[in-house]
């Protein structure tokens, strides 16, 4: 009698994490370079059931009696690395990518998948800006509003630096230290001065942003405050653009959230509504096993 209530209560706990992520959605809906969680949710693994002892003309042995599944789980929670529409600020320190990266033999979908003849997956690369942290390693955004410190160096908003084309910071500053405020950059992110020329760093080398392009964008993983890391074992999966990728940088714009607030709305009401009925059903249980205890014990 208790395997429905087992399995009501994984429906819960199902309903209730995909309701965590529709809010963070919702709560993200005007965070720059945001994109989309969605909760996948698949069934408990299937368990073969078998009467242990069998009946005389089967000597005895176990008999099976079928499968049986005992709820649902939550399992991951997939990124929509759909592009979002761009929002002109007209700010010089505020960048977004335009992505449109191509695999050959490959037609994508709107949400970036890709399925051949053979079922096979392929999902389009994206293209991201890269950032170092305070213990130097590399992370992966989407949020191009940038902004300069007091040292000259490019930096998101939280402080963390943006990496040029040869992996260092980018530092915005003449020749005599101090910070440049008229620039310009072009579609293949290059820096160039106020007179048109490019820019040079201290080793004479050209400055540009180092966007990175992600082979497969669901290795990666969400950190915090709209930035991207790969496990070691997926560091191969995330390299430098590529020469012939369809990537432009736009100065004076953000990529904004691609978060459907309607659609959001419709899902985190339909999981509040599955949550309660998969609740009445506990509480069906739980006055069955009250009736069993208190009245059909005492007859």
């Amino acid at each position: 009698m208790l395997r429905g209530l087992y399995t009501a209560a994984a429906g819960m706990i199902a309903e209730q994490r995909k309701h965590d992520i529709i809010t963070n959605n919702i709560g993200n809906l005007n965070t720059p370079g945001f994109k989309q969680g969605n909760a996948v949710a698949r069934s408990f693994p299937e368990m073969l059931i078998a009467r242990i002892r069998g009946g005389q003309q089967d000597g005895g042995a176990p008999v099976s009696l079928g499968r049986i599944n005992t709820g649902v789980l939550a399992e991951e929670n997939v990124s929509l690395h759909a592009q979002g529409d761009l929002e002109e600020t007209q700010n010089p320190f505020d960048f977004a990518l335009i992505s449109n990266i191509q695999v050959p033999g490959a037609t994508f979908d709107a949400s970036g998948k890709y399925i051949d003849a053979n079922g096979n997956r392929v999902f389009q690369p994206q293209a991201l800006f890269t950032v170092r942290n305070a213990q130097g390693e590399q992370r992966y955004s989407l949020n191009g509003k940038f902004s300069v410190d007091v040292a000259g160096n490019l930096v998101n908003g939280d402080g963390l630096q943006v990496l040029g084309t040869g992996g260092q910071p980018i530092r915005l500053v003449d020749a005599g230290g101090q910070p440049i405020r008229n620039f310009k950059v072009t579609a293949t992110g290059e820096f160039l001065d106020g007179d048109g020329r490019p820019l040079v760093d201290a080793n004479g080398q050209r400055v540009g942003l180092l966007i990175s392009r992600a082979d497969d964008p669901n290795a990666l993983v969400r950190e915090g405050n709209g930035l991207f890391y790969v496990r070691p074992e997926d560091a191969a999966t995330v390299t430098p653009i590529r020469q012939g990728d369809q990537v432009q940088v736009r100065q004076g714009y953000i990529e904004r959230s691609n978060v459907d607030p309607q659609q959001s709305m419709v899902d985190i009401m339909t999981a509040l509504r599955a949550y309660e009925a998969n609740q009445k059903v506990i509480q069906y249980y739980d006055k069955s096993m009250e009736k069993a205890v208190n009245e059909i014990g005492r007859v």
